[in-house]
């Protein structure tokens, strides 16, 4: 086989490629047994036809596009080995432009490849992140939170308002039909929590047990999805929380610890392990900002391409792929479908430079991912999606995505050792060690706290690469378990 690469521009190149027919005799061996199988010749039992009598029988056309099919992707594949410096993304364009039966099969294909990246100096990177600070204010709402947990409902004489937990029942109409699927009762809800129904809040606010409300409010779902409804709730019932006393009993009660004392130290320590992850969070984003920008990175035009449609599928499948439905809603958030199409396009721009980029620091810097690093990914985004590992795993291998989930964790590594070497100070200009929320100073190994590094780095820009990784913690910190 002979193959020659012609660079047709920074993203593209293009593969021409000669296959002598004495190469392609294993493919013409297994066309004629699969064909063989799957026609009957009278004379012949089923797969026992000779290779002539196929040809006389079927034509020799039939035969050829067999081999061709087989043949071809691999030999594209062979060629692209073979070639130096040639690292495709996407899908080829591959075009038959000789077959001449028996002395050779030429071909061409053109396809996108990850362009030449020039990075900048990682130990010239300098940002900056917030300072861990942890105030009492801050302390005081996790223990408020932690009271919540172990407060009482108790029902009182009086209306509604914000906070109160009230038992209601409801009702709708549309132009004077009843909807079933909005009919409750006894439901309880939190005034203010949202998420129920749009004005409901305003009209339970000060409302006592037994009295009513009407307002009008645009359903979401169902039969009547986005017309409006006469709405009716009535409150049954007015409970308010009651918080227990923030004393040594309580600390006793909710966690480990003997003292409140003891447990106000072990919030404020965790609130500031929550601070520290915000930092990583920070710095990372930052971090990969900086590179990003630094760097010019020709785009291939497939991909971006690529990466539009998937937005706008994203986009428009919550509309039932209705573009009109889409374009109303888009009107009601005073934006126009220009205006979503141009955001769009940038943000896939971004998107495909920050993964070229990261690709390209994975492989300055050798990143590699072992076999338990890709287990504890899929482990991670199974549970993200509330599936079994086993059929996660499954799944994404039927939908061949399972190089995607091993290139996350791959640019994941690579942009902890971006971090890692750049210089990190706080607002008042002094350095921040973050190694040991970071792992070891080596691209191979695992950093430490999971967190760092679970998810990929999608969120560093709105819809940059996948997922995210080093999420900072949620705001609520769990304190050590209560004694037993």
């Amino acid at each position: 086989m002979k193959s020659t690469v012609e660079h047709i521009g920074p993203t593209r190149v293009k593969l021409t490629v000669e296959v002598p027919f004495d190469e392609l005799k294993p493919e013409f061996d297994r066309a004629y047994k699969r064909i063989a199988q799957q026609v009957n010749i009278p004379g012949f039992r089923k797969g026992k036809a000779p290779a002539r009598i196929l040809d006389a029988r079927l034509g020799r056309g039939v035969v050829l596009d067999e081999v061709l099919n087989a043949a071809v992707p691999a030999k594209y594949s062979e060629a692209v080995s073979a070639a130096e410096d040639v690292k495709p993304i996407g899908q080829p364009n591959i075009e038959v432009t000789e077959l001449a039966d028996g002395d050779k099969v030429a071909f061409t294909a053109e396809v996108d490849v990850r362009p030449e990246i020039t990075l900048p100096e990682l130990d010239g990177i300098t940002v900056t992140v917030d300072d861990v600070e942890v105030t009492d204010e801050q302390v005081t709402e996790q223990l408020d939170q932690l009271r919540a947990r172990f407060g009482t409902l108790t029902g009182v004489d009086r209306p509604a308002a914000a906070d109160d937990f009230v038992q209601i029942d409801l009702s709708a109409t549309v132009d004077g039909k009843e909807v079933e699927e909005a009919q409750t009762t006894g439901f309880s809800y939190q005034v203010g929590q949202g998420g129920l129904i749009e004005g409901i809040d305003e009209a339970i606010t000060g409302l006592s047990a037994g009295e009513e409300a009407t307002f009008t409010s645009k359903l979401v779902a169902g039969e009547y999805a986005d017309k409006d409804a006469e709405v009716t709730v009535k409150v049954t019932a007015v409970k308010e929380r009651q918080l227990p006393d923030a004393d040594d009993e309580f600390a006793q009660l909710a966690s480990e610890f003997d003292t409140l004392e003891e447990l106000t130290a072990d919030l404020t320590e965790r609130l500031g392990r929550v601070r520290r992850m915000e930092q990583v969070t920070q710095a990372r984003d930052k971090v990969l900002d900086e590179i990003v920008e630094a760097v010019e990175v020709p785009l291939p035009e497939s991909i971006v391409e690529a990466e539009i449609e998937s937005r706008h599928h994203d986009a428009v499948h919550a509309f039932d792929h209705s573009d009109e439905k889409f374009n109303e809603y888009l009107e009601s958030q005073g934006k126009t479908r220009e205006e979503f199409d141009t955001e769009t396009k940038e943000e896939a721009e971004k998107s495909v430079k920050t993964r070229l980029v990261l690709d390209a620091l994975a492989d300055a810097e050798e990143v590699s991912v072992g076999d338990q690093e890709l287990t504890e990914r899929i482990v991670y985004q199974a549970q993200q999606y509330g599936m079994a590992p086993e059929e996660f795993v499954q799944r994404i291998q039927q939908a061949g995505q399972l190089g995607s989930i091993y290139q996350d964790v791959r640019r994941s590594k690579a942009l902890i050792v971006a971090v890692r070497a750049a210089t990190v100070t706080d607002e008042a200009g002094e350095p921040v060690d973050l190694s040991d929320l970071l792992g070891e100073d080596d691209s191979a190994e695992t950093p430490e706290d999971g967190a760092v590094v679970e998810g990929t780095v999608e969120g560093t820009v709105e819809g940059t690469v996948e997922e995210t990784a080093a999420e900072p913690a949620d705001e609520t910190v769990e304190p050590a378990p209560a004694k037993s």
